[in-house]
């Protein structure tokens, strides 16, 4: 019997339209502009200013904190003016516009595609490498992944979980990248489990993925203490709490990180990733990105440089079409729609969605007719109707008690209300609000 999480989920239309299709490496920009801040922690301060020259690799912003991580230039020229602009979240963000001039790569970067599998470093070097990189989660969250490999004081890693599971319909690019990039990532696997001193490590892919499942098994044969396991379709099973849950059992705590059971989740991309900068001497600066929908020409993947426009995806991918009713940035459930198509692609853009005018319209918000299906499939056992209605009215003290705090914003009570209520819009809001009282509280 296959394995998954044991509280909520839901099992929406798969739509994975372009897993068939091969990692194209996108043409180059005219400009691009990288924000500072795409990681969760404090922003990355710019080292650069106008008519500054740069190369592809270079280092043009640095951490400001330890929950931080530098930002690379992903293209080589000239940089026009450290300026804001809106990214995703429709909101004036800090960030770097580059002019680009050629591909011009910094010269310590490996460009060849040999395999490099022997490791000749380290764990601490092989951390503060991955600090230096400006690596950070690939799977949406972007918490800089030197972070997760060095445990609070007290608590120790004992199992490295690695996320294949790719629950987020229509979304395909780590699918993509490991049936394209395995070997890479397995050694992206063991560089990791030699970071945090441990002798195992699980991938946990979901059965609809079977080649990649069986891929990934063959080359587990040849990598001591890594194994796969297949699980049930079941979203949000790509969440690290329902992931740990469904792999090993174990249950993290309310408002615990996943070291408080001994496991560290790290997504197959952050594996790749980790590859590329350890053994490439490759910073983050490009990631693979799905542009996908109903009525796009030609969904695809492609390997994008950080800062480059969506709308550049999206005309490689067959241009606009004309019933789009909304560009979201990620998936259906938990993607966000971005305000235009001037919006750059960042570490955390996992796809572009173009969803059609009759699927983008929300439909008449109903009473709640009290039939429980939002908690009943709320994996983290909350109860969405009441953290709705606590968020509608402000009542932030109680919702706090209720646990908003705990909701991923996986969408799946928002997913399976007949009513049509805006269940998440509110809990989100909430959450926000609870989140600023807590960290007030501290100071």
């Amino acid at each position: 019997m296959l394995k998954t999480f044991k509280l909520g989920g839901v099992h929406p239309p798969e739509n994975k339209l372009s897993k068939n299709q091969k990692i194209e490496t996108l043409a180059l920009p005219k400009s691009v502009f990288i924000p500072v801040a795409m990681h969760i922690g404090a922003p990355a301060t710019p080292l650069v200013k106008k008519g500054d020259k740069v190369k592809v690799g270079q280092v043009i912003a640095q951490s400001s904190s330890f929950v931080s991580t530098n930002i690379h230039s992903s293209v080589s020229g000239t940089v026009k003016k450290v300026d804001f602009s809106a990214d995703s979240s429709g909101y004036p963000k800090q960030g770097i516009f580059i002019d680009v001039e050629g591909d011009e790569w910094m010269d310590e970067i490996d460009r060849t595609t040999d395999l490099v599998k022997e490791i000749s470093v380290d764990g601490a070097e092989i951390v503060k490498r991955i600090q230096d990189a400006g690596i950070v989660g690939l799977g949406g969250a972007t918490f800089p992944t030197h972070v997760k490999l060095v445990p609070p004081k007290g608590m120790k890693a004992e199992l490295l979980l690695i996320n294949g599971v790719e629950c987020e319909p229509y979304l395909t690019a780590d699918h993509r990248l490991m049936l394209e990039k395995a070997d890479e990532i397995m050694v992206g696997i063991q560089l990791l489990m030699k970071a945090m001193n441990v002798d195992k490590a699980v991938i946990g892919i979901e059965n609809n993925k079977p080649d990649a499942i069986q891929l990934l098994k063959e080359k587990c044969k040849t990598c001591p203490g890594v194994s796969v396991v297949a699980l049930k379709v079941q979203y949000p099973q790509g969440g690290e709490k329902q992931l740990i849950n469904a792999v090993t059992g174990r249950e993290v705590p309310s408002g615990a990180l996943p070291i408080a059971v001994g496991a560290v989740v790290s997504n197959v991309g952050t594996a790749f990733a980790v590859y590329e900068a350890i053994q490439k001497n490759k910073p983050l600066f490009e990631r693979v990105v799905t542009v996908t929908g109903k009525g796009v020409l030609k969904p695809s993947n492609f390997l994008v440089r950080i800062g480059t426009p969506t709308s550049e995806l999206v005309e490689a991918a067959g241009g606009l079409p004309d019933d789009t009713g909304k560009i979201i940035s990620g998936g259906p459930m938990m993607g966000k729609a971005i305000p235009s198509l001037d919006v750059p692609v960042t570490k955390g853009t996992s796809g572009i969605l173009l969803m059609r005018e009759e699927e983008s319209k929300r439909k008449e918000v109903l009473n709640c007719i009290r039939c429980s299906r939002c908690t009943s499939v709320c994996p983290m056992g909350l109860e969405p109707y009441l953290l709705m209605t606590l968020g509608e009215k402000q009542i932030f003290d109680r919702a706090e008690q209720e646990r908003v705090m705990d909701c991923i914003e996986c969408g799946s009570c928002s997913y399976t209300c007949p009513s049509n209520r805006p269940l998440l819009d509110y809990i989100r809001f909430g959450k926000g609000k609870v989140g600023a009282i807590i960290r007030s509280r501290k100071k």
